[in-house]
């Protein structure tokens, strides 16, 4: 419990036991304490980072996972600091095993969470949650060891020289602000894309124990029995035993654990500057499955479905020049050139390496066709919100959004009244603007509230729906979340100027081998669906 606070008396003695016999000049052991703490302060930010990385990767909805993390990492440091206080008679030690017990439980979280996600949520019934309860046991473990780092700090510095708390408490907290800084642009931009989540996890616990096993074997020996050293050594020794052994598995243990993920035909597994991406099949006859950041972007089986479905009723009309919002896999580029008259497609997409790969890979090259490769097209690498307010020149007779699903949270700039306003700017007075929505049945309140965003933005909008196969969505990262027992389909809307919604129709020129009679809104073939009381035309395909 917090200790109320009751004055020395006059003439007391101080209640600390005296200045600590150090091998260097009291000065020089104030900075490398000073040291320590900016280090370890970056160690404890790459954690939080990582965990928040991590649960969002696997378990989606980045926003829940960084708010569950955040809030019980800072709850548990709060109990941790509190907890510290037991140990502020034997500082260097207690300082010693936090850290050894740190770097260890905060370097092996990562290659824990995938080995528990990969091997194990998709047992189903009370394992499901696994992954959750395991992500809630770190952040509350690591923040119990950070908030106990500080007070330990605090009663080793002023065992060094003496001086007012608050002029301590400055000094420390200036180093620990400094450190998590630090770490926080470290993460993202050196460990990250350098050495991926595993093994950047475990060479920051290396980083920890080291260093808090220098600070106190190295400044505070003398403070240390004979027997708490060669223990805080020992200890140390295995930690980095461990974390070393870790590191070279790590290779291994991640191939292992995206083929229990992903399947075992994974081709292709790299992470770019923006995102994860992994290939798995396309090749020998395989259908290709691409998934992003853990998501399932491209299903082998379905994946002509959807993309004939996003375009060909918005090409019905002009579609001379098409603007396609992402689209990097060149995928809806393909469709978008089956069809005559089409003299320029341009392609905004944010990711760079999906295009190359899109351009170079076999597999994903040849599911689209080799579009990319077309001199109608051209690719502009740039964020699809920023490059639509600054985009001048001639009108789009077509825009297709084929963006991330709008219930990823990263995704909800790109389904805002804002974007929909700018892109109504570059479409002609004619042309039409078609939307993946996400699915109607799964999550109709989301699919509704793009379309509300889109009369807000000034469209009139025809929704439309294609079923899917259900075995399409059942592998990856998403299993984790429990598989829907609604039917599984995507939603779209295809929308233009003004009050009058566009009619939905497909063209009736051939496009792939398909006709009017093979793929049809028409009301007489068409199924209609009442989705929050409003029917939604279903395009059935009968080839699948």
């Amino acid at each position: 419990m917090i200790e109320p606070h009751a004055p020395a008396p006059p003439g007391a003695p101080p209640s600390w036991t005296g200045p600590a016999r150090l091998p260097v000049r009291p000065g020089t052991g104030r900075f490398l304490v000073l040291v320590c703490v900016f280090v370890c302060a970056a160690c404890g930010l790459v954690y939080e980072l990582e965990l928040v990385a991590f649960a969002s990767y696997l378990m989606g909805d980045s926003v829940t996972q960084a708010s569950v993390v955040l809030s019980v990492m800072v709850f548990a440091m709060g109990i941790g600091s509190l907890g510290a206080k037991r140990l502020r008679c034997h500082a260097a030690a207690g300082f010693g095993a936090v850290e050894s017990a740190l770097a260890l439980i905060g370097g092996c979280s990562a290659m824990a969470l995938y080995a528990v996600f990969a091997w194990t949520a998709g047992w189903g019934g009370m394992w499901a949650d696994g992954p959750r309860c395991l992500l809630v046991a770190f952040s509350l473990a690591i923040g119990l060891l950070i908030g106990a780092e500080v007070p330990l700090l605090m009663e080793l510095i002023q065992r060094i020289r003496r001086q007012d708390a608050g002029g301590a408490v400055a000094d420390l907290f200036a180093a620990d602000y400094v450190g998590a800084l630090v770490g926080g642009l470290a993460f993202p931009f050196l460990l990250l894309p350098f050495l991926g989540q595993l093994t950047g996890a475990l060479l920051t616990g290396t980083v920890n124990v080291v260093a808090g096993g220098a600070l106190v074997l190295g400044l505070f020996r003398r403070d240390l029995t004979r027997r708490a050293r060669w223990t805080l050594l020992l200890a140390g020794l295995v930690v980095l035993g461990v974390l070393a052994s870790a590191a070279a598995l790590a290779g291994d243990f991640e191939r292992a654990a995206r083929r229990a993920v992903y399947g075992t035909d994974v081709r292709v597994a790299v992470r770019t500057d923006v995102q994860e991406v992994v290939l798995a099949g396309g090749t020998h006859g395989e259908p290709l499955d691409l998934f992003l950041d853990g998501r399932l972007r491209v299903g082998g089986r379905d994946e002509h479905r959807y993309h004939e479905a996003l375009v060909r009723p918005a090409l019905t009309g002009p579609h001379a020049r098409v603007l396609i919002l992402g689209g990097g896999d060149g995928l809806a580029a393909r469709e978008v050139l089956r069809h005559p008259g089409v003299r320029r497609v341009d392609i905004v997409e944010l990711d760079p390496g999906l295009v190359r790969l899109a351009r170079r890979d076999p597999g994903l090259s040849a599911a689209n066709a080799h579009a990319l490769a077309d001199p109608r097209v051209r690719v502009t690498t740039a964020d699809a919100l920023s490059w639509l307010r600054q985009a001048r020149g001639p009108a789009y007779d077509v825009v297709i959004s084929d963006l991330p699903d709008p219930g990823i949270t990263a995704s909800t700039k790109l389904y805002s009244q804002e974007f929909y306003g700018l892109a109504r700017r570059v479409l002609a007075p004619d042309g039409r603007l078609v939307v993946h929505a996400g699915p109607v049945t799964a999550r109709p309140r989301a699919f509704w509230t793009v379309a509300a965003t889109l009369r807000a933005a000034g469209f009139a909008a025809s929704p439309y729906r294609v079923p899917g196969h259900e075995s399409a969505f059942a592998a990856g990262p998403d299993r984790s979340t429990g598989a829907s027992r609604a039917p599984h389909d995507w939603g779209f809307l295809l929308a233009a100027r003004g009050d009058a919604a566009p009619a939905l129709r497909v063209g009736r020129e051939r496009a792939g081998a398909l006709t009017q009679a093979e793929l049809t809104a028409d009301a007489r073939a068409a199924e209609r669906t009442r989705v929050a009381g409003v029917p939604v035309s279903t395009l059935v395909h009968p080839r699948y």
